[in-house]
């Protein structure tokens, strides 16, 4: 890679570092995890960068590389191991907002991953469904049709947990 394509490739991460991020984390669910999916997605993108720099849509090129590397990280064994231990409750008083809030993304990390991710490109990243469908590597159906059983299934996980707001 020359000088100048350093340059570009340094500028668009600056520029959409912090985007890339926040796709990482929502997918995921974990910051540190998250820090190494999008690191992992920008080596691969660094890689290829002489070739896809001038693709006509780079930043959805980039969404994609991220959703494949956090499928990748979700097929690692460690991906599977949970915490058993639950930690006591010392918690404040907090409000109420915070806690539904909280309690929403506890249901999003809870569904399966395809459809935390179909919900996370359509509605956080504010996405098409042309544009999720190509995220994913899915058809435009496929992305309808998940992000349909996710809501119902955030909605019926919701309604008993948070006393029926909506």
């Amino acid at each position: 890679m020359d000088a100048q394509q350093e340059r570009d490739f340094d500028d668009y991460v600056r520029a959409r570092g912090q985007a890339l991020m926040k796709l990482s984390f929502y997918l995921v669910g974990d910051r540190q995890l998250a820090e190494d999916v999008c690191q992992s997605a920008l080596v691969r993108l660094y890689r290829a960068w002489p070739r896809v720099a001038r693709v006509e849509s780079l930043d959805a090129y980039t969404r994609r590389v991220v959703v494949n590397e956090a499928h990748r990280w979700w097929r690692r064994p460690s991906s599977r191991e949970t915490a058993r231990a639950q930690v006591p409750d010392t918690s404040v008083p907090t409000d109420t907002a915070i806690e539904v809030r909280d309690e929403l993304w506890r249901l999003l990390l809870s569904l399966p991953r395809r459809q935390r991710a179909v919900l996370v490109l359509r509605y956080l990243e504010e996405l098409s469904e042309q544009e999720t469908a190509m995220a994913l590597g899915c058809s435009v159906g496929t992305v309808k049709s998940t992000g349909s059983k996710a809501l119902a299934r955030l909605r019926a996980a919701a309604a008993p947990q948070l006393g029926g707001v909506e």
